[in-house]
């Protein structure tokens, strides 16, 4: 059987580039689940997996790890994950034969899904949802001998749609200040994690930053149907949607959400727009994909438009919710972010000392995180596309204590005892000799320094105290109260 009528060769440098940002994705999301597990997630972590497997079933939360579970194992598996991502990011992937190449991509899925179900609060973002549901969408893309299958360009459109639309309704819906256009008086500056450059954005004219409101609007709730347009209409919008997502990128740290958009938008652009990019050598004639191949194509795309019906509800529902997966393997979830600012920035500082009793004169030392802010001098931080979950999580908890319950006092314990693996998820241990004799958990309003301020002082933040938010604790104090 011929399959040319779901054939489209015009979208095989696309294609490849998707596959190849989609494999960087990964290799981050797998380095980060190497570098950061064992102090979160491992045997001796702040909600270890062990204890969440013996209260979830496999039906719950589908992993490999309800098989075996030991640290080894998990590293082994991440370690795995990052190698296949690094290869395909190589491009030797997509080079073997059409099994192979499905093998891997559906190996990539599997490790990942397996991670983020027994991930806990630790993975309760979007972007993990927005990349398995993209990964499992790539397993069928076809290597690069073949030419890129229709109905799955298709199927990432609708994907990059869900993300894009999804996000404009929930801000219209949502606060206010997004349709006064006055969020980003606040956002720059009270956003989960700052970078270089949100000094700089935050003290924009306001004028300009109604702009950036508007043009957000423009990006997320007209220019995603424009996807769906002829050529060049459908490049134009993807163009935009670059543009808006490296403007993101620049104003502050969202983990690799921003990277993995822009990946989905390749799945648009024609080789009109990419087809002389140097490093993309196009074979002199694409191969026909396989009849079962087609099939199976045909077959997931069908699962997608059955699946869409509970994001489709939920975009049309009063009551949107916020990137929300609707079964466990993470696929057709629904999108969307900040659907409320916050007008202030709460941190939590914690801080240590090493006196026997600590009284007025008592001198502190603060613990730094390589993210979040913390010293009021040091200017914020080029994360993304990487993901500092502690520092990410320590920002909610700045918000509500509900967000810190479970995981904040077992940090603090491991702090006491000068835990390995905790303090390599920290940037400066003031402690690094001998483990300090109390530690304390305060909550600071930091705002951004006025250009004078900034002047006068150099400093990016000013900050003011507000109240304590764990008291001070000794190890055996901690260890008692944990007993009773």
């Amino acid at each position: 059987m011929h399959w040319d009528w779901i054939s489209a060769p015009e979208y095989w440098a696309g294609r490849l580039v998707l596959e190849r940002l989609l494999a960087a994705c990964y290799l981050l999301a797998f380095l980060a689940a190497l570098h950061q597990f064992r102090a979160l997630l491992g045997t001796n972590g702040l909600t270890p997996i062990p204890r969440f497997l013996r209260g979830t079933g496999f039906r719950h939360s589908p992993s490999v790890f309800h098989l075996h579970y030991s640290d080894r194992f998990f590293a082994t598996i991440a370690a795995i994950g990052a190698v296949l991502a690094a290869i395909t990011l190589l491009g030797l992937t997509e080079r073997l034969p059409i099994w192979g190449f499905m093998a891997v991509w559906t190996v990539l899925w599997l490790l990942y899904l397996s991670i983020v179900n027994v991930g806990q609060v630790w993975y309760r973002f979007g972007w993990e949802s927005l990349l398995l549901e993209a990964g499992f969408l790539a397993i069928f893309l076809g290597p690069a001998d073949i030419a890129p299958p229709l109905p799955l360009l298709w199927a990432f459109c609708w994907l990059l749609f869900r993300v894009e639309f999804g996000a404009g309704l929930i801000k219209m819906r949502g606060d206010p200040c997004w349709r006064d256009l006055t969020c980003l008086y606040y956002h720059h500056e009270t956003q989960p994690m700052p970078g270089p450059l949100s000094w700089y954005f935050h003290h924009l004219p306001r004028p300009l930053h109604k702009i950036e409101v508007l043009a957000n609007h423009f990006a997320q709730l007209i220019v995603p149907f424009a996807l769906f347009a002829p050529q060049p209409v459908a490049d134009v919008a993807a163009l935009i949607i670059i543009v808006t997502q490296l403007w993101l990128m620049v104003s502050g740290n969202f983990a690799w959400l921003n990277l993995v958009t822009i990946t989905l938008v390749f799945a648009t652009l024609s080789d009109a727009v990419l087809g002389r990019i140097p490093l993309l050598e196009r074979p002199a004639e694409l191969a026909e994909a396989p009849t079962w191949h087609a099939a199976v194509m045909l077959a997931v795309c069908a699962l997608i438009v059955v699946l869409s019906y509970w994001p489709v509800r939920n975009l049309i529902s009063k009551q949107q919710a916020m990137n929300r997966s609707f079964n466990k393997l993470h696929l057709g979830n629904t999108y969307g972010a900040f659907g409320g600012i916050t007008r202030n920035r709460d941190e939590l500082v914690i801080e240590g000392t090493d006196e026997d009793n600590p009284g007025p004169n008592t001198v502190w030392r603060e613990y730094e995180f390589y993210g979040k802010p913390g010293d009021p001098s040091r200017r914020p931080r080029q994360i993304a596309p990487y993901h500092l979950r502690l520092d990410w999580l320590m920002w909610f908890a700045g918000i509500s204590p509900r967000y810190a319950e479970g995981w904040l006092p077992q940090l603090v314990h491991k702090l006491l005892s000068n835990d390995d693996a905790a303090l390599r998820l920290l940037r400066h241990n003031p402690f690094a000799a001998n483990p300090p004799k109390f530690v304390r958990v305060r909550l600071y309003r930091y705002r951004f320094t006025t250009r004078a301020e900034r002047r006068e002082s150099g400093a990016w933040w000013a900050r003011s105290y507000r109240r304590e938010y764990l008291p001070a604790m000794s190890r055996e104090e901690f260890e008692h109260r944990v007993s009773r």
